[in-house]
């Protein structure tokens, strides 16, 4: 589950998750539903992979988003399906989704920058939790 709220001039995503990676593709998923709002209007046509170093939780969350971000801004690409595995060295995931086309796609906000204000990963009784911070 994820949720967007407002928070300044920014937008917040808070993500909850049974496991770390599912956290991770719940949280990707947040991330392109503040980008482009419905993520039924895009199609999963093409496949993305993805390979992220690193053992700290918060620091992967971040590092993956920025990986989408990169993905949208200079590819285009509109990301809707995302599966993830989190590994004693990293992560390795892959994404599902299509080129941007204004023809056929809407977007919701231009996503600045992806920050560490209030960046946070802990796990839970229940599973995982996160927050994450963009900059619109």
């Amino acid at each position: 589950m994820h949720e967007v709220f407002e928070h300044t001039a920014d937008l917040g995503l808070r993500v909850t998750a049974p496991s770390l990676d599912a956290l991770l593709a719940e949280a990707a998923a947040g991330l392109f539903e503040i980008i482009a709002g419905d993520l039924g209007q895009i199609r999963p046509r093409e496949v993305r992979s993805f390979a992220i170093d690193g053992t700290d939780p918060v620091y992967l969350l971040l590092d993956w988003m920025g990986e989408l971000h990169a993905a949208f801004e200079i590819d285009r690409l509109l990301l809707c399906e995302f599966a993830v595995a989190v590994h004693e060295r990293g992560l390795t995931a892959t994404a599902r989704g299509e080129p941007y086309d204004p023809a056929v796609h809407r977007l919701a906000h231009e996503i600045k920058a992806i920050t560490q204000h209030e960046l946070d990963v802990h796990q839970t009784p229940a599973g995982w939790e996160a927050t994450l911070i963009v900059d619109i």
